[in-house]
């Protein structure tokens, strides 16, 4: 299997991925094709994809920022069951954020990730993949390290039509596996970053950023 970074919308395995990502994922949850373009050639984010015999069976995109010393996985896809390709994004990713980090000459404090509840989306099937299952998902990335962080999360759509997404919560996994917190404005502000891209911001995102700015810090819990 390989590893293979797209930088470059009219790379003919982007259409791969983005087909297969309109198959997993719900519409407000996938940038329109064409809108891809900037963020393939931002060198910030890093989009690859696990290549089996010409196919693309998984990706995963994610982003490390320097200054704050925080990573972000954007999503992670398994496109097949019984090739091993969860473990292998994981490790090539954690192995490429380790040298980021490296270079930064910091160590990484963490990694966030938005995780569906699955209790509010059972209703989808995520194209009937058995490993994209949210509660499969949500076992693994707890195996993984990951934890709930204890705030009512909500994020815009990303069809930037104002729409507030409700279905996931945001979690963090610490470098520090002892860790019990997050400083509340860490939180905020990855996420003001993270979505600077969307206009549009539903007024209870910005009630939301609003309420970790006054508040020091952000309990981890059992995910």
């Amino acid at each position: 299997m390989e590893y293979i970074r797209i930088t470059d919308i009219n790379d003919p395995l982007f259409a791969k991925m983005h087909q297969l990502m309109q198959t997993v994922f719900p519409a407000e949850e996938v940038l329109d094709f064409d809108l891809w373009k900037e963020p393939l050639e931002d060198p910030g984010i890093r989009v690859f994809v696990a290549v089996h015999e010409g196919e693309v069976v998984g990706a995963t995109e994610y982003r490390y920022y320097t200054d704050l010393g925080i990573a972000m996985t954007d999503f992670t896809i398994i496109g097949r069951p019984g090739l091993g390709i969860g473990r292998f994004l994981s490790r090539k990713r954690q192995h490429d954020l380790a040298d980021l980090a490296a270079q930064s000459g910091k160590p990484m404090i963490g990694m966030f990730a938005e995780i569906y509840d699955p209790y509010r989306v059972e209703d989808h099937s995520f194209g009937g993949v058995k490993p994209m299952d949210p509660f499969v998902r949500r076992e693994v990335l707890s195996h993984l390290g990951y934890r709930r962080l204890d705030f009512p999360y909500v994020h815009p759509s990303w069809q930037n039509d104002g729409e507030a997404v409700s279905e996931l919560d945001l979690c963090f996994m610490p470098s520090d596996e002892n860790a019990e917190y997050v400083p509340s404005s860490l939180i905020a502000d990855f996420l003001t970053r993270y979505y600077s891209v969307l206009e549009n911001k539903p007024p209870t995102w910005q009630e939301m950023i609003s309420r970790l700015r006054e508040s020091e810090r952000t309990a981890l819990l059992p995910l």
